[in-house]
């Protein structure tokens, strides 16, 4: 499976088109806006759309996803179902930020920890990760060794917790005993920001390393 990102809205989102190798069919991960910059992306990979995937409600994740769905003939799946009320709020998010043409709608499946999606025939394991959001789910291709972990996990940082329903226990503890636990060797893409590894973000990541939660001298 090939990722490309597209960088999209004010926020600078990355945007992912996930790509089966053996069939060309493709999956829009996240798609928050600047749809004909996304629409524009598929059409230069030469390939075929069939789903759309969300990792969590926010609107510079999943803002364009109605419009795209639409446009594209295609279903809506993710996140998880705790972020049924983000969703629910695109149109109050969308005054908030300034974001036009924004839609509320209903995903076609929810999805839950330990759920596989497929794109094409390439599978992508479905981890329910709390903590930014309380339905916030992370994309893994085993055969790839790589994440799309959204906004539970940047190179350097971590998702904030602030806004409502945010847990910062819950979000650490998504990231060492779920993330961490796939491997160092792991790649992932951000919903924001450059990508890295695993293993880096272990050593040396202020938030998260190995250091910070070490007991003992």
């Amino acid at each position: 499976m090939k990722f490309t990102i597209v960088p999209v809205t004010p926020f600078q989102q990355n945007c992912s088109i996930a790509v089966c190798d053996a069939s060309g069919l493709a999956a829009v991960v996240d798609p928050g806006g600047d749809l004909a910059r996304i629409e524009a992306a598929i059409d230069k990979l030469g390939v075929r759309a069939e789903k759309i995937l969300l990792t969590h409600g926010h609107i510079d994740h999943c803002g364009g996803s109605a419009a795209l769905a639409r446009a594209l003939d295609v279903p809506i799946e993710g996140p998880q179902r705790e972020d049924r009320f983000w969703i629910e709020q695109l149109a109050t998010q969308s005054a908030r930020f300034g974001f036009e043409g924004v839609e509320t709608f209903e995903p076609d499946r929810w999805l839950e920890d330990g759920d596989v999606v497929t794109v094409g025939e390439s599978p992508l394991e479905v981890l329910h990760c709390p903590g930014h959001t309380p339905g916030h789910i992370v994309l893994f291709s085993r055969p790839d060794r790589i994440a799309l972990v959204g906004d539970v996990l940047f190179q350097g940082s971590i998702g904030r917790t602030d806004l409502p329903r945010g847990d910062h226990a819950s979000l650490i503890q998504s990231i060492r005993s779920k993330l961490f636990a796939l491997g160092d060797d792991v790649a992932f893409v951000p919903g924001h920001g450059p990508a890295s590894t695993f293993g880096h973000e272990r050593r040396t990541n202020p938030f998260v390393a190995d250091h910070r939660t070490r007991v003992g001298p």
